[in-house]
């Protein structure tokens, strides 16, 4: 990008500017750091025209994405993790032919933040709120249901949420089985015959980014569980269970092919879906991008300015903030990047697309000041990356 006319204006006065972050976690939220880095744009280039296009990967977040999009916010009172009563916030959009799209979000019903971590707790926890969240969907019309999956409690591969839904999971008395992945144990039969029959009907997506199969060493018990509590006692008995759970899906009337990669993400709660129901495994960058419109949203645009709070070697893998950028840099528009931390080297930061880069850590004091004041930071460090690229050669 040639530099800037007039001491801070981009080349015609009023550039179009995309702002599409992900969430800051643990400091700002997609939405918070999209207006912090539009801040920084306009301190920058004074007049710019920006559009602020919060994103996700599919996980935590894509309530919030939705809402920015436009989306109408929801509450609804849900059994969380263990079993207490939380509100559990998710969106609803209407399109203008007037189909409807509800966004809900596993971390919202069972999320790992509801619990203290332990063997006891992975061994419990469980997604029957996210069911309830699904029903409430369905009961408010949704002819399409967007499920992000991340930042679960819980590894039952889904059983809970399709109780919630209808499924009877039976011991050999014919007594339904404790809720939790533990409980799994018990589980001699399942009964889908009650199953809510607008489940049939409806486009039911699964947003995920994993590749992790349902059971086994790469499989939900033995990556995730340890960050939601489990030992190694705890991980082999929950890989137990979702052996015995993939078995009886395996063996219900009507059931369809489950084991296939991205089945284990979030406790494996894509496979009782996939087995019993037409729900699909989207990628979630992919899939939050079309629900925000990206791409529309890039048309006539002369930057995009992703970011997160940390760029490293993880965000390589498909994470929103570089997704995004390939986005950008296949339509030729130059990119900038924010993180809350920067690990990466420019070369790898050039080989994902992105022109230029900062972190709040680059402009704060210390690393626990960023942290404390984020959103102060941000629009700083947004406006360091756009000098950055002012210096780039045209």
């Amino acid at each position: 990008m040639p530099p800037p006319e007039g001491g801070g204006r981009a080349p015609g006065g009023r550039p179009r500017v995309v702002v599409a972050p992900d969430k800051f976690k643990g400091t700002l939220t997609a939405p918070e750091a999209a207006e912090a880095l539009a801040a920084g744009v306009r301190r920058h280039w004074p007049g710019a025209r920006v559009s602020a296009v919060p994103l996700a990967d599919g996980g935590e977040g894509t309530v919030d994405a939705a809402v920015a999009a436009g989306a109408q916010l929801r509450r609804t009172a849900v059994r969380g993790a263990l079993g207490a009563r939380v509100r559990a916030r998710w969106a609803l959009l209407t399109a203008e032919n007037g189909s409807t799209t509800a966004v809900v979000e596993s971390a919202q019903a069972a999320g790992l933040d509801q619990v203290r971590p332990s063997p006891a707790t992975a061994r419990a926890a469980h997604s029957y709120g996210c069911g309830q969240l699904i029903r409430a969907a369905l009961d408010a019309g949704a002819s399409d249901v967007v499920v992000g999956l991340g930042g679960s409690a819980m590894t039952d591969g889904g059983s809970g949420a399709l109780r919630a839904l209808g499924l009877e999971v039976l011991d050999d008395g014919g007594v339904p089985v404790p809720l939790g992945g533990a409980g799994l144990l018990r589980a001699a039969r399942l009964d889908a015959s009650g199953l809510d029959p607008r489940l049939r009907s409806v486009r039911l997506r699964l947003a995920v980014d994993v590749q992790n199969p349902l059971c086994g060493p790469a499989g939900a018990a033995h990556v995730f569980a340890g960050q939601k509590g489990a030992d190694a006692g705890a991980r082999a008995e929950l890989d137990a269970a979702l052996r015995r759970w993939a078995a009886l899906l395996a063996g219900t009337p009507g059931s369809r092919p489950f084991r296939r990669p991205g089945a284990g993400a979030a406790g494996g709660f894509p496979s009782g879906f996939l087995a019993l129901t037409p729900a699909v495994l989207e990628g979630g960058f992919e899939l939050v991008a079309a629900l925000v419109g990206l791409e529309q949203h890039l048309q006539g645009a002369d930057l995009l300015l992703v970011g997160e709070g940390s760029l490293d070697e993880q965000s390589l893998q498909g994470k929103a903030p570089l997704a995004a950028a390939a986005v950008a840099a296949a339509r030729g528009i130059p990119v900038a990047a924010v993180a809350g931390r920067l690990s990466l080297s420019a070369r790898q930061l050039r080989e994902a697309g992105v022109g230029s880069a900062a972190s709040l850590v680059d402009v704060a004091p210390s690393e626990a000041e960023a942290r404390a004041r984020a959103g102060h930071y941000a629009p700083l460090a947004a406006a360091e990356a756009l000098r950055q690229l002012d210096r780039v050669p045209s």
